[in-house]
């Protein structure tokens, strides 16, 4: 494929925004190349400045799990900007979308309604330690929860992890009430409940991690955090930007039967717009401002248009039985036919999927954690990228990120993308 306009517009955007991007993973740099310039979207395709097609299994990251330009979301947004595109005040748009989150997900009773995956969990950590009056959290290596400071830390040393940064401008003091566990270790986070007790307002994690690939919760894994969480005082927080309408109508919670006591959602409850979300039951809620003592505020929080886009959204997916059965079948046709074809060609893998999250790990063992994800064979996975993009086939430019499926998808696009992965075959 030609990419020569995708390439004049990175260098012309690279003189006046950062990287050329206004999103690192955008720019390739995991990958190498130059990142494609998206010109429009339909379906199960996006098509870039140059008028290549691709069948795309990015999404957005996550939201567009009815396609792109879905026509109920699309002439929401069209109805509700004739009206204003925004006003700084109350509207029946918010409450309608809250009262149908609410019917959806188990153990909620009010959502407060934000602009991004990143500041519904930043809220929710704010609310957490105001509910509890403790100050420090545990997150786990390689989930991502935005780029709040709490939560880009990298692991430190010692048999209990504290964290230290990872970017500049975290300051060490923001860092220390942070703690690094590794996922699907319940022994792990155990032992640092025990040597922080009583100073451990909540526990962040995605149940099923998208962001060092999909990364499925092991079995007892979930319920176990669920107990600690229980038996310590503590606050169980489930991130789920990106399984939350995806993997269920009641997102993880109903998947696995485990309840947490916050929750955070974006991508598609926003149906393509920005939007996040933070929810949970009204004990807890109820410390927000203006009932309680906890302050949250945001100008663009409810805006109009995004309330419109994720109310069309979540009713279309409430309304639709068959959605995520619809969906596991798509994405276990495709894990299927991955695997044959990499088993037949004798190369080491293994693939996650949860759902319609799938990812295929270049490794011959298992991958539950972020060490076992960063030891794969990364130049395989690059390989894979390109040849998959000339072939018109779009999946995200890092191994460390999960591959979304969307409801548009035909079966001949299955196909399509079944052949891309024999031809990166005979290039290994």
């Amino acid at each position: 494929m030609l990419y020569k306009r995708s390439s004049e517009l990175f260098k012309t955007a690279q003189e006046v925004i950062p990287g050329g991007v206004n999103s690192p993973v955008r720019a390739f740099k995991a990958v190498g190349g130059t990142p494609i310039f998206a010109k429009s979207a339909k379906g199960p395709y996006v098509y870039d400045e140059d008028d290549n097609r691709y069948i795309d299994y990015i999404n957005s990251w996550g939201p567009m799990i009815l396609g792109h330009a879905y026509p109920p979301v699309v002439d929401a947004v069209i109805d509700r900007t004739k009206l204003g595109t925004s006003y700084g005040m109350p509207t029946e748009l918010e409450t309608q979308i809250a009262e149908l989150a609410v019917s959806m997900v188990p153990g909620i009773d009010k959502i407060r309604f934000v602009n991004s995956g990143t500041e519904a969990c930043m809220s929710a950590i704010r609310l957490a330690r105001g509910y509890t009056g403790k100050d420090k959290i545990i997150k786990f290596e390689g989930c991502y929860h935005g780029h709040s400071d709490s939560f880009l830390i990298q692991a430190g040393s010692g048999a209990v992890t504290f964290g230290s940064p990872n970017s500049p401008g975290v300051t060490q003091g923001t860092a220390k009430d942070t703690l690094l566990a590794v996922y699907n270790d319940l022994d792990h986070v155990k032992s640092i409940v025990e040597q922080n007790s009583g100073e451990i307002a909540a526990i962040i994690l995605e149940p099923v991690a998208g962001n060092m690939g999909c990364i499925p919760p092991n079995d007892g894994f979930l319920n176990g955090l669920r107990d600690i969480c229980t038996n310590n005082d503590i606050l169980l927080i489930f991130d789920e930007v990106m399984t939350g309408f995806r993997l269920a109508k009641g997102g993880a919670q109903e998947l696995f039967g485990v309840t947490a006591d916050l929750v955070c959602f974006g991508k598609v409850i926003g149906g393509g717009l920005p939007v996040g979300a933070f929810a949970g039951p009204n004990k807890i809620m109820n410390y927000l401002a203006p009932e309680g003592p906890v302050y949250q505020a945001g100008t663009l929080s409810g805006n109009p248009l995004a309330m419109s886009a994720g109310l069309a959204m979540l009713y279309s997916i409430n309304n639709d039985a068959e959605l995520f059965t619809r969906l596991n079948d798509k994405t276990s046709f495709l894990n299927k036919g991955i695997s044959e074809i990499l088993e037949k060609a004798g190369v080491e893998f293994i693939t996650n999927q949860v759902g319609s999250m799938l990812s295929v790990h270049f490794t011959n063992t298992e991958v539950t954690n972020f060490t076992q994800a960063s030891s794969c064979n990364m130049e395989h996975f690059n390989k894979l990228f390109h040849c998959m993009l000339d072939c018109g086939i779009y999946i995200a430019p890092s191994a460390y990120e999960s591959w979304f499926i969307s409801d548009a998808l035909s079966q001949s696009d299955l196909e399509e993308t079944l052949d891309g992965v024999r031809a990166f075959t005979k290039l290994i």
